[in-house]
């Protein structure tokens, strides 16, 4: 617990990302927070520009290392938006050093997210595929409306992202797409369309379709879409700076930073969880 400690330093992971560069914005903007360190991958720009010019601070004094373990005993907690397999190797660091980690990481296969779950007995631990406040908001009011709509709704989730990004569909659709079927009582495994081609027949009632679109540089679009008889009902997210996820992170950094050892989530972090 964080007692009467007010001040906290973070050390943050994938520092030289599109995410990066705006969670150390977002900390230079907010008090009692300090960037104690940034970790990248061997070979990366960052480790030889230094942390600061590299995200656009030449006057920001900071290490860029490649290795966490360098860094991690100045931390107070650890934000990690890297890659699955670094967010592991991140992850048993943070474990065996005891520290709070927050992960805003997206693509985690199954056994990856049950490496966070184990995880959850020993540190305070925040996994979200979006840090956003109007994103958990959207979990939150997505579970109300499958759970009020008859079954002759169908739900349908399209999601639109910039060019560069790596992982299909996002993490926020799979979180969407994990919600709609919880609340439907379907297997996701069995019920899951990602995409459509071909004399594919008529939609099951069964079925929840998740789209991906690549294009151009947009931030973040997400689309629920439950068609009814005579009528369609569209929840819609529009994401149109990475801030947003960067000062959700620095809130879920606060977070972890209090709480006892657990797996927890934005839904935790903004009090939605239950509503």
């Amino acid at each position: 617990m964080m007692g009467a400690k007010e001040h906290m330093r973070v050390i943050l992971c994938g520092a030289g990302g599109r995410m990066g560069a705006r969670i150390i914005n977002a900390i230079k903007e907010t008090k009692r927070i300090e960037l104690a360190a940034g970790v990248e991958r061997p070979g990366h720009p960052m480790l030889e520009k230094g942390l600061g010019p590299h995200a656009g601070f030449p006057e920001l004094k900071v290490p860029a290392v490649s290795d966490l373990s360098e860094v991690i005993d100045e931390a107070d907690v650890v934000i990690d938006f890297s890659s699955p397999e670094a967010s592991m190797t991140n992850l048993h660091m943070a474990v065996k050093r005891g520290k709070p980690l927050v992960v805003g990481t997206t693509g985690l296969d199954t056994i990856q997210r049950k490496g966070f779950e184990a995880a959850g007995g020993k540190i305070a631990v925040c996994l979200s595929p979006n840090m956003s406040v109007g994103v958990n908001l959207l979990f939150s009011l997505v579970s109300q409306v499958a759970n009020i709509l008859g079954k002759e709704y169908d739900p349908e989730i399209v999601e639109i992202h910039h060019r560069m990004k790596k992982d299909a569909p996002s993490g926020t659709a799979v979180q969407l797409a994990r919600i709609l079927a919880e609340a439907r009582g379907w297997d996701l495994e069995k019920t899951g369309v990602y995409g459509r081609k071909g004399i594919t027949g008529p939609r099951h009632t069964e079925e929840l379709g998740i789209h991906a679109v690549r294009t151009g540089d947009v931030v973040g679009e997400h689309t629920v879409i439950f068609g009814g008889p005579g009528e369609r009902i569209e929840l819609v997210h529009r994401a149109h700076s990475r801030d947003t996820f960067a000062y959700g992170a620095l809130k879920a950094a606060f977070f972890v930073f209090k709480a006892e050892p657990g797996l927890y989530d934005m839904q935790d972090v903004l009090g939605l969880r239950g509503k």
